[in-house]
């Protein structure tokens, strides 16, 4: 039961990184850049979280406690650094599988981590992710498409980070609070998002008439939600089903796109969700299974 708790926690931080999707996509068309809305996602981020610092349950922080969750918030900035330059190049339907080859990456570095082989419940889960990604992208239906190399290659590196980030997530800083650790991964991420964006940071981010809405919004469902779910639930289960519950993200950005820019769900996106929520659920299961014969003996 606690493995399920901790596992609908990872699930709700996807979901919240699945909605950034559309947010993102409303503020582009608002005229802002990629640059000025990351920038001020994790800007506003890390403020509200301060805000909320003399409130919350704080513990000591040793020096390399800090590093390893600064590192891990460049990683998930990093991520959205690598995704917009793959979207940049490529169709969204490529991108999205670029990045969503995180699923099997996850598993890989945790086989390596823990030198064993994965269960055949997580290299089952995986097949169903990679396909269900196909349809539910959409890259099936929408015929051909011409791509460029770069942006293939940002676009795995992207799915590099992204588990690099579930892995890290449960490894960095444990025992220290949750939302506490949030703002050192918040921190770490806006670091690395102002090193690559400069000035373009906060331009516009403050003013009444600039972006500060969008950034607000990205904030929440880019930096505080998901950090936060990912930092109660990684520790306390294994990164490789972790980076499983982690697929929840395309469900809830296929869903998103529909509420709020309007876009149609095809048959195959339905029938590839379907696929992606069985993969999810399938370690589930299997977990469950194992804990009821564990106390049965």
């Amino acid at each position: 039961m606690a493995n399920l708790k901790y596992s609908l926690f990872i699930f709700l931080g996807a979901c919240s990184y699945g909605i950034l999707a559309s947010i993102v996509k409303l503020g582009l068309q608002a005229g802002h850049t990629v640059h000025e809305l990351t920038g001020s996602q994790y800007l506003f981020g890390l403020l509200l979280l301060i805000l909320s610092f003399p409130f919350i349950k704080k513990t000591k922080v040793s020096l390399k406690q800090a590093a390893a969750l600064l590192i891990t918030g460049a990683s998930l900035s990093l991520t959205g650094i690598l995704y917009g330059l793959s979207l940049d190049r490529n169709p969204a339907s490529i991108a999205v599988v670029l990045l969503f080859q995180f699923t099997w990456i996850g598993i890989l570095i945790e086989a390596l981590y823990e030198k064993k082989k994965p269960s055949n419940a997580k290299i089952i889960s995986s097949v169903f992710l990679i396909i269900g990604t196909v349809f539910a992208s959409n890259l099936i239906a929408g015929g051909s498409h011409t791509f460029r190399a770069d942006g293939l290659i940002y676009g795995l590196l992207s799915a590099v980070t992204f588990a690099l980030f579930i892995f890290a997530s449960g490894k960095a800083g444990k025992g220290i609070p949750g939302i506490q650790r949030s703002i050192f991964i918040t921190l770490g991420g806006l670091l690395l998002v102002a090193a690559v964006s400069g000035p373009t940071l906060i331009n516009g981010g403050l003013q009444l008439q600039g972006l500060w809405k969008f950034g607000l919004l990205m904030a929440l469902f880019g930096a505080i939600f998901p950090i936060i779910f990912f930092a109660i639930g990684s520790p306390h289960i294994d990164s490789g089903l972790a980076t499983i519950v982690g697929s929840a993200e395309l469900p809830a950005a296929v869903a998103a796109a529909m509420l709020l820019l309007g876009e149609r769900i095809t048959e195959a996106q339905t029938f590839g969700i379907v696929l992606i929520l069985i993969g999810i659920s399938i370690p589930q299961f299997s977990f469950k299974k194992v804990s009821k014969n564990r106390y049965s003996t």
